[in-house]
């Protein structure tokens, strides 16, 4: 895990949780729908931009903003994301 310390809390609650649906639950009970939307969002973000899709078509695909995707982009070059590739 990284330095951020602020999240262990959260990261050790969710990595309580035995099943993929309590997990589910767990973020749904966490979360706002709005903060849920934004984090599907980054999650897609680091996706396409991994499959090369451009900054400016990543945005408009989601319906979000070029700041947004710009962040994604520096957090995914940044190493803060990394490709399950065992699927």
């Amino acid at each position: 895990m990284t330095g951020n310390k602020p999240l262990t809390p959260v990261v050790n609650y969710l990595m309580a949780q035995s099943s993929t649906d309590k997990i589910s639950a767990a973020l749904e009970g966490l979360l706002t729908p709005y903060e849920q939307q934004e984090l599907i969002n980054r999650l897609q973000i680091f996706e396409l931009l991994s499959q090369g899709v451009s900054q400016r078509q990543v945005a408009q695909q989601l319906g979000v903003g070029i700041a947004t995707v710009t962040r994604g982009s520096k957090a995914l070059q940044a190493g803060s994301y990394k490709i399950d590739t065992s699927k």
